[in-house]
């Protein structure tokens, strides 16, 4: 199948010829949905944490005698029941990453990259560069999409294009080894280099 292609003018250029199996795959919303859903699982902390009565410092000896004080029994100063004790029920740390097989997470990027060549939301361009770390050399260049929050995908790190884009809220860069299933679907549209897309066709394959 064959991609369209935006020339530095912003003019259609010479349709670039992709794979069917990487940019043609059929949409798989169970499986985006799972891989997405796993992803986001991994990225939290999952650090909360509180003490039950056996962590709280002190309430080693009994507060008052058993009997004769009118008052409800107490074995501990560190009971839930009472003020400074610990928590019933405490949160505690926990791992809440999901596990995602190699074949599906590749897959899920297939299904990401052909639905958004179907809905036009992903355009390839010749080369995207700026020659200083200037927000607005970066913002001319962008024009030519005329589009809202904008997912950069360059062939390799660029450090002139990255500090450019560092002060847009809604454009992000990524170089072709590290697309993730959550920044392709975060944006509205992804603009890939023709070597970016060559990178991820052999990775994906």
């Amino acid at each position: 199948m064959e991609l369209p292609v935006i020339n530095a003018e912003g003019q259609q250029g010479t349709p670039l010829q992709v794979s069917d199996a990487s940019f043609g795959a059929k949409f798989n919303e169970a499986l985006i949905h799972q891989v997405v859903v796993a992803q986001q699982a991994g990225a939290r902390s999952g650090t909360r944490a509180q003490k039950n009565r056996s962590a709280v410092r002190g309430g080693g000896s009994k507060p008052f005698r058993q009997k004769g004080t009118g008052r409800a029994r107490a074995g501990t100063s560190r009971s839930p029941i009472w003020r400074g004790g610990g928590r019933a029920f405490p949160a505690t740390t926990a791992n809440f990453s999901q596990k995602v097989n190699r074949k599906m997470y590749r897959g899920a990027i297939r299904s990401i990259l052909s639905e958004l060549a179907r809905m036009e939301r992903l355009m390839i361009c010749d080369d995207l560069k700026v020659d200083a770390p200037k927000t607005k050399d970066l913002v001319n260049q962008l024009k030519k999409f005329d589009q809202g929050s904008i997912l950069i995908v360059n062939d390799s790190v660029d450090e002139n294009l990255s500090l450019s884009a560092r002060n847009l809220h809604n454009v992000h860069v990524l170089d072709a080894r590290h697309i993730d299933p959550v920044s392709l679907v975060g944006f509205e549209v992804v603009v890939m280099t023709s070597q970016a897309v060559k990178q991820v066709e052999e990775w994906l394959q």
